[in-house]
C-alpha cells in the first residue's frame, strides 16, 4: 500500500499537504522498494535445506576406499575443471559402481545433456565454515554416470547414492569426473566465469578442509534458478 501522501489523484499523485520534493523522494523511495522486493524484477528465488555436517569423497566411501585420482584439477592449460576417480582395479573394473552425495544438499541439476558430458547431476550446498562462523554454499558435480539415481529438487544425504559410474556411452574408459564450485551461477556454462580459486575449490583440498562440521538441526536457505540454459534444461 501507498503513503496516503501518494494516493491517486485525477492528475497523479496527491501531494496535498506535502512538499513537492518530499513527495518525489517517496516516490523514488517506493520504486527502489519496487524493484528490490521484485515488483519490476525478479527476485532471488531461495529453498531451505539441511546444511552440512561435513563432507566426504564421492567414491568409496567416505574415504575413496578402493580408488584413486587419476587426474586432478588443473585451472591453466590444459584446464580440467575437477578431478577424474577410477577404481583401483584399472580399465572398466568400476563400471556401475555407486557415487554418492558428498554432502547434505539439494539436487539443482539431474539430466543427460549427451555430448562429451552424458549423465551429469549437480547437488547444491550450504555449510558453515569454522574459521568464519559464517554460512557459506557450494556446488558439487558429478559426471558421466552411467545411471542417476536422483532428480531436480530432491534433497540429499551425505553418503546417499545417487547414480553409478559410466563411460558416457563408451566415450571414455569408466571414471567419475567430480567438481566443486564456489561461484553458484556456473552451471554447465565453466567458461562463464573466471578459472580461479574464487569460483572453484579443489575438490580434495575442499573435502579435506571440511571433512567433519558440526551439526546443526535447522535448515538454511540457499539460492536456486541460478544457471543459464543449457541442452534445453535451466535446472532448479
Amino acid at each position: 500500500m501507498l503513503p496516503i501522501s501518494l494516493a491517486r489523484t485525477a492528475n497523479g499523485p496527491c501531494t496535498c499537504g506535502v512538499n513537492p520534493v518530499q513527495a518525489l523522494r517517496s516516490w523514488a523511495a517506493v520504486l527502489l522498494l519496487l524493484v528490490v522486493t521484485g515488483g519490476w524484477a525478479s527476485a532471488q528465488r531461495t529453498t531451505r535445506i539441511h546444511i552440512s555436517d561435513g563432507f566426504d569423497f564421492p567414491v568409496g566411501k567416505p574415504s575413496a576406499d578402493g580408488y584413486y585420482k587419476a587426474r586432478g584439477m588443473r585451472l591453466r592449460p590444459p584446464v580440467h575443471f575437477g578431478e577424474d576417480w577410477n577404481g583401483r582395479g584399472g580399465g572398466n573394473t568400476d563400471l556401475g559402481d555407486p557415487v554418492y552425495a558428498i554432502s547434505n544438499g539439494i539436487v539443482v541439476w539431474a539430466y543427460d545433456v549427451k555430448a562429451g558430458w552424458g549423465n551429469v547431476a549437480i547437488i547444491r550446498h550450504a555449510y558453515r565454515d569454522p574459521a568464519t562462523g559464517q554460512v557459506k554454499h557450494c556446488d558439487s558435480l558429478y559426471g558421466h554416470l552411467r545411471e542417476m539415481d536422483v532428480k531436480v529438487g530432491q534433497e540429499v544425504k551425505r553418503g546417499d547414492k545417487i547414480g553409478t559410474i559410466g563411460t558416457n556411452r563408451g566415450m571414455y574408459a569408466a571414471h567419475l569426473h567430480f567438481e566443486i564450485r564456489h561461484d553458484l551461477s556456473v552451471g554447465m556454462q565453466r567458461n562463464s566465469v573466471p578459472r580461479d580459486l574464487t569460483h572453484w575449490a579443489d575438490p580434495t583440498t575442499f573435502i579435506e578442509r571440511y571433512r567433519r562440521l558440526n551439526k546443526e538441526w535447522g535448515k538454511q536457505r540457499v539460492p536456486v534458478g541460478t544457471f543459464k540454459e543449457y541442452a534445453g534444461h535451466r535446472g532448479l
